[in-house]
């Protein structure tokens, strides 16, 4: 039973998190740049970096951490449903052969560069598997925040071009890759009981053979009779049975909750859609999602970086850079994208934001990586989403002036020397 002091600690706490995050999301907007940028630095900046940790201990008490702790894993459900729900399989229709191409080498090209880098790093880090960390940094190194680049593409003006359109069915594929790759560094790891992994494919079937089908009769009776409720009452016990079942397999909640976006029927009825994702979001984002990247900000400890942190800082800077920004520009030059375009299609890619936190997070939690580590590989993801912003203003530029320009674009006949059609 929770005690008056951890009662009183924990509203305080939740109102620390809506100030923090307001001011500082509002500041972040102010630069150009997305929310969570600003609400990760206000976690970083009261954390033990600056402070040895005393204002973080005063503003959320070590006692009522684990309720604040539940809090946001409900946020990042919400959060990781969404992401699931949202994936732009209606983008794939006609863009099906670029955008895997795309997505497959944004994600080989990192994960191989982070995959080197990590055998090179691994003997300077507690770490629960060597051959996990191996996997793990490439997986975090191919990871693109699709939720943030959908908004930067909106953001732009770019969201309704060939450009943008493109860039988010690569995204979604490159996610679900980068997803099954952290799946991969679970099992490896060691943190699930074996024999109940054996039981992952036969929920995948039933997601699709009996609770999708399921879904969309209460979605058909909700059309009937022009209610919404029912839909999101039944998503949101779907939503919590499959984190559930994602845990007592022995695999991160996040995989359920995602993997039950994608399965959830789509509807055509736009009350119900907004409903579905307008009512989660609006939990999620305002309220319970600050609380998870401010948490996440708190855990960074920058005080005892030093000189070979620094240096470490610097390899992972690059290798991320020039991963991701390489992958992306070569899968798009091949696909016969202009050399502009190319460009700007990589930028986009390199936005990791809020997926690469959650990503980072669950591998401090599953000891796949260590706290020194997750510090440094925080501030990568931080650098490399306020990179995207400056970057898509040059090439705007570049293109004439705005983001419509730039979005709109004719194959070229050559693509790195391979015929394409236009």
């Amino acid at each position: 039973m929770l005690t008056t002091h951890q009662v009183q600690w924990l509203f305080l706490g939740l109102v620390a998190v809506l100030v923090l995050s307001r001011l500082f999301g509002a500041g972040a907007r102010l630069l150009r740049q997305p929310a969570v940028v600003g609400e990760i630095l206000a976690g970083i900046l009261i954390g033990p970096s600056l402070f040895g940790g005393a204002l973080a201990d005063f503003l959320f008490p070590p006692d009522t951490r684990p309720l604040l702790a539940a809090f946001a894993n409900v946020g990042l459900a919400l959060f990781m449903f969404v992401i699931g729900y949202e994936l732009p399989f209606d983008e794939l229709r006609g863009k099906a052969r670029v955008a895997v191409r795309i997505s497959l080498w944004s994600v080989a090209v990192p994960f191989v560069l982070g995959a080197l880098l990590a055998l090179y790093l691994v003997r300077d880090h507690h770490v629960h598997s060597q051959s996990g960390f191996v996997l793990f940094l490439g997986a975090a190194m191919s990871v693109t925040a699709f939720p943030v680049l959908a908004r930067i593409l909106t953001d732009r003006g770019l969201d309704r071009t060939r450009l943008g359109g493109i860039a988010l069915a690569g995204a979604g594929i490159g996610d679900v890759l980068a997803w099954l790759l952290l799946g991969l560094v679970v099992t490896v790891n060691g943190g699930t009981g074996q024999a109940r992994l054996l039981l992952v494919p036969l929920g995948l079937i039933a997601m699709l053979t009996l609770v999708r089908p399921l879904l969309r009769r209460v979605f058909t009776a909700a059309e009937e009779s022009g209610g919404t409720t029912g839909p999101l009452v039944a998503v949101l016990t779907g939503l919590m049975l499959s984190c559930w079942a994602a845990e007592w397999v022995g695999i991160h909640f996040i995989f359920g909750a995602f993997l039950f976006g994608t399965v959830v029927p789509r509807t055509q009825r736009t009350d119900v859609k907004s409903e579905l994702t307008g009512y989660i979001e609006s939990i999620g984002s305002v309220l319970l999602l600050p609380v998870y990247f401010v948490l996440s900000g708190v855990r960074v400890d920058l005080s005892g970086i030093g000189f070979a942190g620094l240096g470490e800082l610097a390899l992972i800077l690059l290798v991320a850079l020039v991963g991701k920004l390489l992958g992306a520009f070569v899968g798009a030059r091949l696909s016969g994208i202009p050399r502009l375009q190319s460009t700007a299609l990589a930028a986009l890619m390199n936005t990791r934001g809020l997926t690469e936190i959650v990503m980072l997070t669950a591998g401090l939690e599953l000891a796949v990586i260590d706290a020194s580590f997750y510090s440094l590989m925080i501030l990568m993801a931080l650098v490399t989403t306020a990179m995207t912003g400056p970057m898509l203003r040059f090439l705007e530029r570049r293109a004439g002036g705005n983001g419509r320009q730039l979005g709109e674009f004719e194959y070229e006949r050559q693509g790195f020397g391979f015929s394409r059609r236009k």
